[in-house]
């Protein structure tokens, strides 16, 4: 697909966003600290996905920040604040969930598209306490980022087409997926119970003990720790970074040690930035993430932002293999609307130790999230 196509298919998209109505989700209080927030996002997204020898054109919803509606109920008693948060996605085709043999269903939902049922108390002295369908401590963990083109670009470099499969030079189909062998190792939501610390000095600390509540038939358990810090007033810098660590266990499977870790900085005055990531599964395999970003204020809708990044991963799929990706993203801002609007390339190459040669693939991404 051309890039000129690919920008008129941003445009369908943002135009579509734009001209629904502007309703930000309203907040309602009552006279003893509490109110009612519902909020949401849609985000379509064009994908066109070459596998080096066809080209695959879909609609769809970008996995990387997936359309979802929630909402928000508050309570405070004292200097301490009762919280409840439901949030699900809507189950739109994404973009990780086609491939060339499947289009998937345009809608399909069911209980495993709930991201929160979420109940948490924050206390001012003692931090928060949460249990319920919610994120892990590790959820995130891999994703500092300051670019400004996170909606479309980011550690998680399958998130575009990870459903597809490489094609081998013979022009078959292999049985190795882009989602295979591009993985960050961030942490995800599951019925949990998790404590995060009172923030100390721009420090965090968080622990939480998970299970997979949604889906039936499922014995999975994940302990996880983690720390984060930010500081976004370091003199003409902003600062974050986040370590965790997590433990996995399943009847059937081997269990798995994952340590990932992140962190990125910005250049206030110039809106250069640079993120970095890096994570390791014990019995799998390990990568590197690096990202350049600039943002800027070229005109009066929002800001402009830029970013080009690199991930190269090894023995994620079997012992001794390699996948490298980069990409470069462009994600403009429309304030009044609420809405980015955003392109981006990205290049998937992988090999093994076999005597199989695989094409190199890409996949363009042209689409607009609108939050309400």
């Amino acid at each position: 697909m051309s890039i000129k196509f690919a920008a008129s298919a941003s445009a369908i998209a943002l135009t579509a966003a734009i001209a629904s109505p502007a309703f930000a989700g309203p907040t309602y209080e009552n006279d003893t600290g509490g109110s009612f927030t519902w909020y949401g996002q849609f985000d379509p997204s064009f994908q066109s996905y070459d596998d080096g020898t066809e080209t695959y054109n879909r609609l769809v919803d970008n996995s990387g920040s997936n359309s979802r509606i929630g909402f928000r109920l508050k309570q405070a008693y004292g200097e301490n604040t009762l919280q409840f948060k439901f949030e699900t996605a809507f189950g739109l085709r994404s973009s990780s969930g086609v491939s060339q043999t499947s289009t998937g269903d345009t809608l399909s939902w069911d209980r495993t598209n709930i991201r929160h049922v979420d109940l948490q108390f924050d206390t001012a002295r003692f931090g928060r306490f949460s249990a319920g369908q919610g994120s892990m401590a590790s959820d995130g963990i891999a994703g500092s980022d300051r670019s400004g083109t996170g909606v479309v670009a980011g550690v998680a470099v399958a998130d575009p087409a990870g459903g597809y499969a490489f094609r081998t030079s013979t022009g078959t189909l292999s049985s190795i997926d882009v989602g295979d062998v591009f993985s960050d190792y961030d942490g995800g939501r599951l019925g949990r119970v998790r404590y995060d610390s009172i923030n100390l000095n721009g420090f965090t600390v968080s622990a939480s003990y998970g299970t997979d509540i949604l889906k039936t038939n499922n014995d999975r358990e994940t302990y996880d720790v983690a720390v984060r810090y930010g500081n976004a007033n370091l003199g003409d810098f902003a600062f974050e970074a986040a370590l965790g660590a997590a433990w996995t266990e399943e009847t059937g499977k081997a269990d798995t040690r994952d340590i990932v870790g992140s962190a990125a900085i910005e250049h206030k005055p110039t809106g250069v930035s640079l993120a970095v990531a890096a994570g390791e599964r014990d019995i799998a395999g390990s990568y590197g993430y690096a990202k350049l970003g600039y943002t800027t204020n070229w005109t009066s809708l929002g800001s402009t932002s830029f970013s080009v990044d690199y991930y190269d991963g090894s023995d994620m799929a079997s012992t001794g293999d390699s996948a490298t990706s980069w990409g470069i993203a462009a994600v403009q801002k429309i304030d009044n609307y609420n809405v980015e609007a955003y392109l981006a390339y990205r290049d998937y190459s992988y090999e093994d130790t076999t005597s199989t040669s695989y094409n190199d693939s890409s996949v363009i991404m042209a689409g607009a999230r609108w939050k309400f």
